[in-house]
């Protein structure tokens, strides 16, 4: 049988279409199309493709069982190593890990193996009879802060171990970015809350609106029975630029916006917390967390989207795919430019004038490239007298995160580094005995699926570290 040289493509809701409705984009591969791709997969016998997954999925044999039609063996394969299959067949940016390594990619386009993976996780959660037998518990108490994707899978490695996990998350829903800052036009909440459904049949115990260093500390979860506990508080400290004009209302940082987005549903036709219903957006950033809220200002009603990358395309990290959807969906890209001073209304004749400290638009030079720097990528460099302003009347922050502060400042005996990324060992244990961490808030953002292997590493030291 020849070769297929193209992975079979994604079907998607028409960019006219879905630029004004929250409904998920992808809209997922059918039995037939699923099929057809999983006859690409080579079935290599060195598995290339499953070194470049963080969690070390049995990719090959997954597939293997979607050719035999057989989806719920292959997600129980899948999910021997991941217990977020429908997530990562989602948000993972496969491009840059398995599908990297495929053997396929060499030739011709890898095997689409997210794609495979999301069909997959889906099959198995329209199953109306699935049954989750709850393992025999080992007598060990492990509590794991935040309910995102490195805490969630260190539970979930855990409780399959027969440990008594409670996950404590700060927020009134448990998911952390995978509901707070993933728009839904990306990934469902349904989907979310229905891995974490099924994490608690395995007997996880999830407790929202408690936040580790207010409510309780790390020492009083072990005053109360826990025997280790694992940090996965992510990396919620919003950067700005520090430039003037920053603290003018119409200024977000991308963490709030998304999260009044998503969480406070800003986008319902009579929202409690509105955000904007019109004007014009700038979004400062290149990566997929500004690619999500420039889509999601679009959706909620802005007459015109703007990024704002200091560099070309080609180094914009965010996912091609996303890019592609942007720009699909009219999102203008004002490329090699960056922000030097947000502009603002002000009348200080009048301080009670309603809209004094306004955005009346931001103020931007042109850029180009110079040398590479540490990165590898080409270093930004200002173009003299090249400064413009652009017309917005809300701007977005969206060039990164770091990780919270509040439970280094109330753990005593926490290292952490410069950046205030929790510092560790080779088995994710902390400078704390018995106190391990993963994910954003040991690396600073990062991706979902990096974040599931600083979980699974972490499940694996403490389960060491418990026998003992």
């Amino acid at each position: 049988m020849a070769l297929v040289e193209k992975k079979h493509e994604m079907p998607v809701q028409a960019p006219e279409v879905r630029a004004h409705n929250f409904e998920e984009v992808a809209l997922g591969y059918d039995e037939e199309t699923a099929l057809a791709e999983a006859q690409r997969c080579l079935n290599c016998k060195n598995q290339p493709c499953v070194e470049g997954c963080p969690v070390n999925i049995h990719i090959p044999e997954f597939i293997a069982r979607v050719k035999e039609g057989k989806y719920e063996e292959a997600y129980q394969m899948i999910n021997l190593t991941s217990s977020l299959p429908a997530v990562c067949g989602r948000v993972c940016p496969q491009e840059r890990q398995c599908e990297s390594k495929c053997t396929m990619g060499i030739r011709f386009e890898p095997v689409g193996i997210g794609r495979l993976e999301r069909f997959v996780a889906d099959y198995h959660n329209a199953l109306e009879d699935v049954v989750i037998e709850k393992p025999e518990s080992n007598g060990h108490k492990v509590a794991v802060v935040g309910s995102g994707p490195s805490g969630l899978t260190c539970a979930g490695d855990l409780a399959k171990k027969g440990y008594e996990v409670t996950v404590f998350e700060a927020l009134h829903r448990a998911g952390g970015v995978l509901v707070y800052g993933i728009p839904e036009f990306r990934l469902p909440k349904r989907i979310v809350a229905k891995e974490i459904d099924a994490l608690k049949k395995l007997g996880v115990d999830v407790q929202t609106n408690v936040v580790i260093g207010k409510t309780l500390t790390i020492e009083e979860l072990f005053e109360m029975g826990y025997e280790a506990v694992f940090v996965g508080s992510g990396a919620g400290l919003p950067n700005f630029m520090n430039i003037p004009g920053e603290s003018y209302k119409g200024v977000y940082s991308a963490n709030e916006f998304l999260t009044r987005s998503n969480l406070m549903k800003a986008y319902e036709n009579d929202p409690v917390t509105p955000i904007m219903k019109g004007g014009k957006v700038a979004v400062v950033g290149g990566g997929n967390v500004a690619m999500d809220a420039a889509r999601t200002a679009l959706r909620l009603g802005a007459d015109k989207v703007y990024i704002v990358y200091r560099r070309s395309l080609e180094e914009l990290p965010a996912r091609k795919e996303e890019v592609e959807h942007a720009m699909e969906e009219g999102i203008d890209f004002r490329l090699l430019n960056n922000p030097v001073e947000i502009l603002g209304y002000n009348n200080p004749e009048d301080p009670r004038d309603p809209k004094n400290g306004f955005v009346t638009g931001m103020k931007c030079i042109q850029m180009e490239l110079g040398e590479p720097d540490q990165s590898g990528r080409r270093r930004p460099v200002e173009i003299p007298d090249s400064e413009f302003v652009l017309d917005v009347d809300t701007v977005i922050m969206a060039i990164g995160t770091s990780p919270n502060p509040l439970i280094k400042n109330t753990t005593e005996g926490l290292e952490v580094n410069k950046k205030g990324g929790i510092i560790i060992n080779e088995d994710a244990m902390t400078s704390k005995d018995g106190v391990f961490a993963g994910g954003d808030a040991v690396t600073g953002a990062a991706t979902v699926i990096s974040a599931m292997g600083a979980g699974k590493l972490a499940a694996r030291g403490i389960d060491e570290y418990l026998k003992k």
